[in-house]
């Protein structure tokens, strides 16, 4: 798997011209990656991931996966937001296998992938359950079994645990890195916290805003059989102040056009 994102550019037109939100924006994911896009509000993180998943078109420039430019949603390219977006009315077994019904996948094979992409989020006992009996961590468990059962080339997430608590959020960054050594999956994440972009990511992309643009590519050089202990090494600790900095620059004006 390739994933390329060669010269973005998006405009959004306003009373007063055209106001630029990304200003070319080259990154790159490779088979098998975990990478971590993070700045502050008003970056256009989240209009990048749109233009990624083909829920938003670019004003100038192309991305393709594995050679083939993305012109709208596809199978290829799973979705988790930061709201689980489930079905209140359907059980946890039927939200995993809605899409998979739609893409015409047969009954037989759909629950299969269903059961197994369950079994390893860890929520298999919980499929006949209602979201509404389900905490915002086993919302969000659903949320990336359903993504992972259409077997994506590449799973984008965009905040995923945003709205979780500290200690759930915690676990589930955790959780978020055994099961992308375990499916080997590669995953593009945008985050606005530095801490979860240095622990998940194996390269990181820092954007700066007004327009959104990438400041840096950092390698992260951790192992990633690790847990939460490694917030707290100097090594850490470094890059958390190095992409802070980053971050704190003054930004330019927006372009604006006419």
């Amino acid at each position: 798997m390739h994933l390329e994102v060669d010269q973005i550019h998006k405009f959004f037109q306003t009373r007063h011209g055209k106001i630029m939100a990304l200003q070319n924006i080259n990154l790159h994911v490779e088979g098998g990656e975990f990478v971590c896009v993070v700045g502050a509000s008003g970056s256009g993180k989240s209009t990048l991931l749109r233009i990624i998943a083909g829920l938003e078109t670019q004003s100038a420039g192309k991305v393709t996966v594995d050679q083939q430019e993305i012109i709208g949603p596809g199978a290829d390219r799973g979705m988790v937001f930061q709201r689980y977006t489930l079905y209140p009315w359907l059980s946890v077994l039927e939200n995993v296998t809605f899409g998979l019904k739609l893409q015409g996948v047969p009954k037989k094979e759909r629950y299969e992938r269903a059961y197994y992409y369950l079994n390893v989020v860890g929520l298999g006992p919980f499929q006949e359950a209602l979201p509404k009996q389900l905490s915002g961590g086993m919302k969000q468990r659903v949320a990336i079994a359903r993504a992972l059962a259409s077997q994506p080339k590449i799973l984008l997430m965009d905040e995923p645990f945003g709205a979780l608590d500290v200690l759930t959020k915690e676990n589930m960054q955790q959780f978020l890195l055994e099961i992308w050594e375990q499916t080997e999956t590669s995953i593009l994440l945008i985050t606005h916290d530095v801490e979860e972009a240095i622990f998940l990511g194996q390269r990181i992309y820092v954007m700066a805003a007004h327009p959104g643009r990438i400041k840096e590519e950092l390698k992260v050089d951790f192992s990633h059989h690790h847990g939460d202990e490694i917030k707290r090494s100097p090594e850490f600790i470094d890059y958390k102040y190095h992409v802070m900095q980053l971050m704190r620059e003054v930004p330019v004006e927006a372009v604006q056009t006419p």
